[in-house]
């Protein structure tokens, strides 16, 4: 895949992460979507499952910021997540993990309703409150699944988290 095709398929993620459509990705965007994966759940912002979810957010807009906010204006460019997001997927897809993991650890809690481990239906609902589209929320939690029928491990979310930002938009 050449380096033009790999920036197409990463900057069409951006809107997952741009909550308020407004052309950029800054704090509030995170904590709109910690807000909308908390109400799907009915889980209180103040429990113990909802701060670890804050601070997730907070931690991977710190992280995306420190990698992608190249003027400091506090808010990311669709041009800036791009070359940030292709930058670290590129060099070190591990560092990427790290910064999603606390939000992705949070989001994983928040969705095991039953302490059991996330189901694929609570999977689906999680990626919907997040943005993602119906179909492809579907299809990304089935993979998410062990032989029980529940999130295998932390590590695969956080691996398909940063597939998500390679894999091709379908064809319209």
């Amino acid at each position: 895949m050449d380096s033009a095709e790999y920036e197409r398929r990463i900057a069409a993620r951006f809107a997952n992460f741009d909550q308020d459509r407004n052309g950029y990705i800054a704090r509030e965007d995170f904590g709109t979507a910690a807000k909308a994966l908390l109400a799907e759940f009915g889980t209180p912002a103040r429990s113990d499952k909802g701060q670890s979810l804050y601070i997730g957010a907070e931690a991977l807009w710190q992280g995306m910021a420190g990698i992608a906010d190249v003027d400091g204006d506090q808010r990311v460019s669709r041009d800036e997540f791009v070359t940030g997001a292709v930058k670290r997927l590129r060099d070190n897809p591990e560092r990427f993990a790290e910064i999603a993991r606390p939000f992705l650890r949070g989001a994983i809690a928040v969705a095991d309703e039953d302490g059991q481990g996330a189901t694929a239906e609570a999977a689906e609902r999680a990626l919907r409150a997040l943005g993602v589209a119906p179909e492809a929320a579907a299809t990304a939690a089935k993979a998410l699944l062990d032989g029980n029928g529940r999130i295998a491990t932390e590590d695969r979310v956080l691996a398909a988290f940063a597939a998500y930002f390679t894999t091709p938009e379908p064809e319209e």
